[in-house]
């Protein structure tokens, strides 16, 4: 099928990524040791404060890479992706099928944590939220990746709930598990265990202590996760324009590889981060990040009553 003019198809910047790849992770790297080896705690907020940002632009090129457009060599792109969720870290393979699964779901009851309707969980509503502001929401992803690499054959995920179970829809849990069908097991193994040696790497080989690890990881989980629910919190509910194109300033947008554009995204998944901007319409808003993520912490609001809720694409 051809592109439509909507959706224009544009070069994949692969070289680019490739540069900022291994900047990034340079980048990364030095925060870290920085970070363990600082003398004063000043000197290792500060590292742990850049750390958040140039992670944040690796966990940008592993969603490139997810959607396939870091790279236009298929093994390059797969390595980029790799490399990039081994220092989130998690499985690039999980990562990949997990993003598909939020793009089918986006907005739709299983994926609407900043409201609330009269029959759910208020209780589990609020601390899922507040899970994703303090940055707890990061730890899912490495967790459960470990999980997977060891019990991939062993647990019956689609049966860890019963179908239309009330914890499993307020959380994601149902649609994000039953993506897993859809992963090779055998990648899904080999990714997680590459991060874990990468990370086993970066700790041994930099001398890194639990405590410089722990606070840059403490500063990129509070960023990343305030970032990911921000760019949808109170956005229209409808799957593809339930997204915001947020204002960043120009350091920022940079380091996020326009990730703050996610409301183009959502309209043309398949456009490489450098082109974002071209897709912004003459009557697009363009939101405070700000503004909504103070709103955000008054925590998720009723279910306006005339908001139809879309249902998730197969």
């Amino acid at each position: 099928m051809a592109p439509s003019s909507e959706h224009p198809t544009f070069e994949i910047p692969g070289k680019l990524n490739l540069l900022l790849l291994a900047g990034a992770a340079v980048s990364a790297a030095l925060c870290l040791w920085l970070a363990s080896h600082a003398d004063n705690w000043p000197t290792a907020v500060l590292a742990a404060l850049v750390f958040s940002y140039v992670n944040n632009t690796l966990f940008s090129l592993m969603h490139e890479a997810a959607h396939r457009k870091f790279h236009d060599d298929v093994a390059l792109n797969e390595a980029g992706g790799r490399i990039a969720s081994a220092f989130f870290p998690t499985s690039f393979a999980l990562q990949r099928v997990f993003h598909e699964a939020h793009h089918q779901n986006n907005r739709t009851v299983v994926e609407r944590f900043d409201y609330y309707a009269s029959h759910e969980n208020r209780f589990l509503k609020y601390a899922q939220w507040y899970c994703i502001l303090t940055g707890l929401y990061w730890i899912a992803a490495p967790a459960f990746s470990a999980i997977y690499m060891v019990f991939a054959n062993i647990v019956d995920w689609n049966r860890l709930f019963s179908r239309g179970n009330r914890f499993a829809r307020q959380t994601s849990a149902e649609p994000f598990l039953d993506s897993l069908k859809r992963v090779d097991v055998f990648a899904a193994r080999r990714d997680a265990a590459f991060s874990i040696l990468v990370q086993a790497g970066l700790i041994i080989g930099l001398g890194l202590t639990w405590s410089g690890w722990f606070l840059c990881y403490a500063f990129f989980a509070v960023n990343w996760s305030s970032l990911q629910y921000a760019d949808h919190a109170f956005s229209p509910l409808d799957q593809t324009e339930g997204a915001w194109n947020l204002k960043f300033n120009p350091i920022a947008r940079v380091l996020f590889l326009n990730y703050n554009l996610h409301l183009n995204h959502h309209r043309s998944p398949g456009t490489p981060w450098l082109h974002l901007s071209k897709l912004t319409r003459s009557n697009d808003a363009e939101h405070s990040f700000w503004k909504i993520y103070l709103r955000m912490w008054k925590g998720p609001q009723p279910l306006p009553a005339s908001g139809d809720e879309p249902t998730a694409r197969s």
